[in-house]
């Protein structure tokens, strides 16, 4: 039996310790910070809980209602309480077949594995594939936070100029001969196609480069095609790795984003055709026979309807990337105004600004002169929640954050659903009030800032997209909005650990 005291002390049970070592030492247990973007939604939600009115720009949660055909399509399921197949249903995976079929990759559905989410299915594949990883910088903040989990390397390697969410082909090509010399091995290279945290989609000439250095050094890609039909602009080209490579590349996608299907947590991958993929295939089957078991039974019934796309969820997911285009572009109209440094989103609900025009004056007016330090400051003085560009693996240094717009859309499921609807959303009173108080943050962020700035010099303006790469949207689409920060006590220290790297 173990007493109360015993339970307040570990060692005096000896619980804990192998004999050798019983009540020689404390309980050693690995440090595991949540990741920082969970994290930063729990601030925001703690001080909201304490009545305090924060700004949510953290968290890149879509913010939209569930479509009603899905609620019935899973009210109906509830009944479903097998495990089932640990790839998932027939009927699910050949609806992600389906999918893909549509976007031009032929797929059978024994090429598709199912699970609770893409984020242990990219898990799984870092764990299968057991080797080091390459990834761009700045990249989702999980990519580096599960390979250290796993006890594998990241490299972050810069994205090419003007793109986001992978690595430029050339360092690809330096850094797999380096880490070769050390006699190590980089076994793969992630993509995020389109970007978080940047909101940009990569170049098909670089995918196509990145292809052919993979295929030269033997890496299996890693595309993370989550984002993919929430790019703003139809005409935008978009290029998949599976299509360049198709023996070598698994593609994941999900529900979370495109229909705002966080909570359900229900993800798909699939495995190249031939050798490599049936190796991948049942390395990932094992993988999550042993961590998952199968993906929830009603979900997958539910989720199973969304992948067939029927008109009324295409038509959601339409109107939403509409939403998501529209606030985005307003928020990149305010940075541009005020001079930050910034490229302007082609997808999803990211923007990627970068206060380093302001940088001495930041150290002079708030003495900040760190990313986390930008974040903490406008959530602790402002109540505005953001995350610095230091969660995604860039130097601490850096004063980029990644604004995620897609909980300002409303706190109520009906001004939310109004928000999908809205001719102009832009001029419904809860998003115009959190604009408008975006603007004074800013504005008094910066103030005297222009009047600092380097004599001679001009301000630094947005980079005003071609037009063949402009969003496209009917809606007015007015400049006005800055951004905002987060990160507390609690949170600038996960930021910062995530930088190191521990932890979409």
């Amino acid at each position: 039996m173990i007493t109360r005291k015993a339970a307040e002390n570990p060692g005096a049970a000896g619980l804990g310790h192998s004999p050798a070592s019983r009540g020689t030492g404390p309980l050693l247990v690995r440090e595991m910070p949540v990741s920082a973007t969970l994290a930063a939604n729990e601030v925001v939600a703690a001080r909201r809980s304490r009545g305090r009115p924060v700004l949510p720009l953290a968290f890149g949660e879509a913010g939209l209602p569930v479509h009603p055909a899905l609620r019935r399509a899973l009210a109906s399921a509830t009944a479903a309480n097998g495990y089932g197949p640990v790839a998932g249903h027939p009927v699910l995976r050949s609806a992600v077949a389906g999918y893909w079929q549509r976007r031009g990759l032929p797929t059978r559905p024994d090429q598709v594995v199912c699970g609770p989410g893409s984020k242990p299915l990219l898990f799984g594949l870092l764990l299968a594939i057991g080797a080091d990883v390459a990834i761009s910088q700045p990249s989702w903040v999980s990519y580096a936070a599960q390979a250290a989990m796993i006890g594998i390397r990241q490299h972050f390697l810069p994205a090419p100029p003007g793109e986001g969410g992978i690595p430029d082909p050339a360092a690809l090509a330096t850094a797999a001969a380096s880490v070769a010399a050390t006699g190590r091995r980089i076994g793969s290279v992630v993509v995020t196609l389109p970007d978080n945290p940047t909101g940009r989609v990569a170049r098909p000439a670089t995918v196509q480069a990145l292809c052919e250095i993979a295929a030269a050094n033997q890496l299996i890609i890693i595309s993370d095609e989550i984002y993919r039909d929430l790019i703003h602009n139809p005409a935008t080209p978009i290029l998949s790795p599976a299509e360049v490579a198709p023996a070598q590349t698994v593609v994941t996608t999900g529900l979370s984003k495109s229909l705002a299907l966080g909570g359900w947590r229900i993800g798909a991958a699939r495995m190249p055709d031939g050798p490599l993929g049936e190796r991948l295939r049942r390395a990932l089957l094992g993988v999550g026979s042993e961590i998952w078991s199968a993906p929830v039974a009603p979900i997958q019934q539910a989720a199973a309807l969304a992948f067939a796309e029927p008109a009324e969820i295409t038509e959601r997911i339409a109107a939403s990337r509409s939403l998501h285009a529209t606030v985005a572009k307003a928020v990149a109209g305010v940075c541009a105004a005020a001079g930050l440094l910034l490229l302007p989103p082609q997808a999803a609900f990211y923007l990627y600004p970068d206060f380093e025009p302001w940088r001495a004056h930041l150290r002079r007016r708030h003495g900040v002169t760190t990313g986390p330090g930008l974040a903490g400051l406008l959530l602790n003085r402002y109540e505005a929640g953001t995350l610095p560009a230091s969660a995604f693996g860039e130097h601490p240094s850096a004063l980029r954050l990644r604004l995620a717009t897609g909980l300002i859309y409303g706190d109520t499921q009906q001004r939310r659903a109004a928000a999908l609807t809205a001719p102009d959303p832009l001029t419904l009173p809860w998003i115009a009030a959190a604009l408008a108080r975006l603007e004074e943050i800013l504005a008094d962020l910066t103030k005297g800032a222009l009047a600092a700035a380097t004599p001679g010099r001009a301000p630094c303006r947005h980079i005003r997209p071609d037009p063949a790469q402009a969003p496209s949207t009917n809606r007015r689409q007015p400049m006005g909005l800055p951004d905002s920060g987060m990160a507390g006590t609690i949170l600038l220290h996960l930021t910062v650990r995530a930088a190191a790297h521990d932890a979409r």
